[in-house]
């Protein structure tokens, strides 16, 4: 299969900051391993004219999700901090949109759609189809390709640049196999045409 990148289309790099990293406080194994990928697709879409949008976790410092307010994960992201930084290396153009998710202290948000603009901006600028690639497969990925297609986008699954957390093994498998089986297409940099 050969995916033509062109009108309609647009990349959406999930979350791929530096306390996903490995060293990072809710590290994703092997996550660092999606950035140079990333550039691939950053460089075709900028390449090809396309919009590139990215989300991240911008928490404030007292976040639900965190275990001292009782949530399941250790600090991480929080606003303005390093950690919260982009990935080293990460190549966002200057005219990325970047979007910021969980920004208040009572309310999660694993999907760059979840309490943001994103699918007004996507529509806004004509896309159609999302290519979405980014961390981590099983939670922020799995809810913003959940969300992508509940608004009525198609997505193209990059599973070259997608690693999971795997917080129960097999986690990062099953939540694959969801987005395929929701409608997700996955395709890898050697499919796309360049």
């Amino acid at each position: 299969m050969t995916v033509n990148v062109g009108a309609g289309d647009a990349l959406l790099v999930v979350d791929t900051q530096r306390d996903f990293l490995p060293g990072g406080s809710l590290a994703v194994p092997d996550g660092d391993a999606v950035v140079p990928v990333l550039n691939r697709y950053i460089a075709l879409a900028h390449r090809k004219g396309r919009p590139v949008f990215a989300s991240r976790c911008w928490h404030p410092k007292k976040h639900c999700s965190f275990k001292a307010q009782g949530g399941p994960w250790p600090d991480h992201c929080v606003a303005g901090t390093p950690g919260a930084e982009f990935a080293p290396g990460l190549e966002l153009p200057r005219e990325a949109t970047i979007i910021s998710k969980a920004t208040s202290e009572e309310a999660d948000a694993y999907s760059a759609f979840s309490g943001t603009d994103l699918a007004r901006d996507l529509r806004d600028r004509g896309v159609k189809r999302l290519l979405v690639g980014g961390l981590a497969t099983d939670y922020c990925v799995l809810n913003s390709v959940r969300d992508a297609l509940k608004e009525g986008f198609s997505v193209l699954l990059l599973t070259d640049a997608i690693r999971a957390v795997n917080v129960k093994p097999g986690d990062g498998e099953r939540a694959r196999r969801e987005m395929e089986q929701a409608g997700a297409v996955p395709v890898e940099f050697g499919d796309v045409s360049r």
